[in-house]
């Protein structure tokens, strides 16, 4: 049986500002404060697993365990089934540039490298393609839970819409015509890979916060 989460303060295991509101936004009902490990000065730990639950367990275990607080980390990503599932947990390093990272580099990148696979096999390629969450609560004394989400859909060009952030302008949900860069939040909360993530939390760990 997972553990309940029962403390007032929660701290958000993420440098990522669109991922903080994101994450602050689904916990409002909850009347749960949180923090970002920005505020608390928290360094960013390397992300070595080899997974996204890895990655995620990883991020939220350092925080909560250097905060003396339960933390909550999110480790997320794009896979495209033409890139062999790339860029996947590296989705953010492929966003890295000289200047910092720059996700309209990153989405030309995955045009670029879909436009080769296409030239190589002389004809089009599959734009298929998912959104991953994994979702990590830990508490300081190591104990923790995790949970995976995913939202199918396949990838657009160009971009569109400016709303979300990271490779969300690329995105079509299956069954939708608007990119999450075109949906409002709302919107995007009740079917995005976060939103599945985090209602496996809730039904896991918050159930004694539910109405």
């Amino acid at each position: 049986m997972a553990r309940l989460f029962t403390e007032p303060k929660l701290i958000v295991a993420s440098h990522n500002k669109g991922k903080l509101v994101e994450i602050a936004d689904l916990l409002t009902r909850f009347e749960v404060e949180t923090v970002g490990a920005d505020a608390l000065g928290l360094p960013e730990p390397e992300e070595t697993g080899t997974t996204f639950i890895a990655n995620a367990e990883l991020k939220a275990l350092a925080a909560a365990m250097t905060a003396g607080l339960p933390a909550l980390s999110d480790d997320s990503g794009l896979a495209v089934d033409a890139l062999d599932g790339a860029p996947g947990i590296y989705s953010a390093r492929w966003a890295e540039t000289a200047n910092g990272r720059d996700f309209d580099f990153a989405m030309h990148k995955i045009e670029m490298a879909l436009a080769q696979k296409a030239q190589t096999q002389g004809g089009d390629v599959a734009r298929s393609a998912r959104f991953v969450c994994a979702l990590s609560l830990a508490w300081p004394d190591g104990h923790v839970e995790s949970f995976e989400g995913t939202v199918e859909g396949h990838l657009v060009w160009p971009m569109r819409g400016k709303n979300g952030f990271g490779y969300d302008p690329i995105f079509l949900p299956e069954g939708g015509d608007l990119t999450f860069g075109e949906m409002n939040p709302e919107a995007k909360h009740a079917i995005s890979h976060r939103a599945d993530a985090f209602a496996q939390l809730v039904a896991a760990c918050f159930a004694d916060r539910v109405a």
